[in-house]
């Protein structure tokens, strides 16, 4: 048997428009972003967010964003089926870190940090330990 290109992610809609949220198949698990057009080719993340188990794939979770948030495009990275619904929290967990002190796309999301991050969180002191603290530049 072949192996999948990404060891996470089974396939990525991305920039789609809003009004296409309906062709997301219901049962899709993954991590997803509400996007906001600004230019021709520019995108602001409005939302992360993620949908795993049956009761909250991707549809649903777009269709109850629709009236409560602002956006015009959302992209759906889709995981593998052996995918953990822990390990897709984990992945929302990253990227919620991620962007946790944007100004726009922390406006909606209510979780701003994985709790387990700061369990493994790494001091600027601790960086010496890594061998790069003299390369670091903040």
């Amino acid at each position: 048997m072949p192996s999948a290109p990404c060891l996470f992610i089974k396939r990525i809609a991305e920039f789609v428009p809003q009004d296409q949220w309906n062709n997301v198949p219901d049962n899709t698990r993954g991590i997803y972003a509400l996007l906001q057009k600004n230019g021709r080719k520019h995108f602001d993340v409005v939302y992360i967010g993620m949908s795993a188990g049956e009761k909250a794939g991707t549809y649903s979770r777009l269709k109850n964003h629709i009236k409560r948030i602002d956006w015009t495009h959302f992209t759906v990275f889709e995981v593998h089926d052996n995918v953990t619904d822990r390990e897709i929290r984990e992945l929302e967990g990253l990227f919620r870190h991620i962007y946790r002190r944007d100004s726009i796309a922390n406006k909606h999301n209510k979780q701003l940090c994985h709790k387990p991050f700061s369990k493994v969180a790494v001091s600027l002191k601790m960086l010496g330990v890594w061998g790069w603290e003299k390369d670091y530049k903040p």
